[in-house]
């Protein structure tokens, strides 16, 4: 097979197979996403940052979620617009290795902070009067910091290697954007180090996070069980509902994708489309709604927001 040099290299990416004539309308709903997942995490960062009552860890985390899920969405946004509203499916290489990197870096991110917000509730649950003692400023601080050099570090790697691959001439990607598996498998050479590295990449985060997170719950729910009032055990569980639907959405369609790559041979192109835009679009749009819904302090705070702004607009028409 004839080798594609690399400063030519491009790739051709997948929309919804058999709905080509709908791209253009199928963008409305999609380009609705984005600006509801812009929207829902920018208003989220906004009033932890504007309520002084939010300062506390719970909230800072939830941040840290909405700043990776508003990273998660631009990083697909640019492919995902170019294919169902301009039709322009071909990407370059150093575009496509840039983008898979993001999406790849933005994921661990994701779940790294999953995992960090699924310690916070143990430590609430579990030892509430030394909450503020264990989750410092500092702490939560170098958890972060932690976090984007755990991501970042681990990922450095992955397009560096790709860009050393010579690739065959059929390059057709199997999603609307770049994932290293995806772009792997349209090598023409050996991929059994680039492959290797990338399973122990996902084992190392998205498998001993899984792995804590499930931990986490079931010291949780140990304590929970030891307390004798039910009315107190169902409120502590209450505090856990906006995490644990968040690891749902994350990581449930993730688990049907990885099923579908390595077992699901008979599974239709669109089927594997449509899943992986459930792991990477739905997360974004849905967190900031359920912890709205979910959070109390958050749901009053917006609601001041929007009672204010209709009073002030009502004091301008009566003027």
């Amino acid at each position: 097979m004839a080798h594609s040099n690399h400063s030519s290299t491009s790739f051709f990416l997948t929309g919804l197979p058999g709905l080509e004539p709908v791209y253009a309308w199928l963008s409305i709903p999609l380009c609705i996403m984005y600006i509801a997942s812009m929207a829902g995490n920018g208003l989220i960062l906004w009033v932890v940052k504007s309520e002084p009552s939010l300062h506390q860890p719970m909230y800072y985390f939830l941040s840290m979620l909405a700043v990776t899920d508003l990273g998660l969405s631009a990083s697909t946004l640019p492919t995902m617009l170019t294919i169902y509203m301009m039709g322009v499916r071909e990407v370059a290489l150093d575009m496509c290795l840039a983008q898979l990197f993001f999406i790849h870096t933005f994921s661990i991110m994701e779940s790294s902070v999953l995992l960090t917000m699924a310690f916070d509730r143990f430590v609430a649950i579990s030892s509430p009067l030394r909450y503020g003692t264990i989750l410092t400023n500092p702490r939560i601080a170098s958890l972060g910091l932690a976090i984007v050099a755990r991501s970042i570090g681990l990922h450095i790697p992955a397009p560096i290697m790709l860009k050393k691959l010579p690739f065959c001439q059929k390059r057709q990607l199997s999603h609307s954007y770049c994932l290293h598996p995806d772009v792997m498998k349209l090598a023409c050479t050996d991929t059994h180090v680039n492959s290797a590295y990338g399973l122990f990449v996902v084992l190392s985060t998205l498998g001993v996070d899984s792995v804590l997170i499930v931990l986490s719950y079931v010291l949780i729910l140990h304590t929970v069980l030891s307390i004798a009032s039910k009315t107190e055990r169902l409120k502590a569980l209450n505090t856990c509902v906006s995490h644990i639907c968040s690891v749902l959405l994350f990581y449930t369609p993730m688990i049907g994708l990885s099923m579908i790559h390595r077992f699901g041979k008979w599974a239709s192109p669109c089927s594997r489309v449509l899943l992986s835009y459930l792991h990477f679009l739905t997360p974004p749009v849905l967190n900031p709604v359920v912890y709205t819904i979910k959070t109390k302090q958050i749901r009053l705070r917006i609601l001041r927001i929007f009672w204010s702004g209709e009073a002030s607009i009502r004091d301008t028409q009566g003027h």
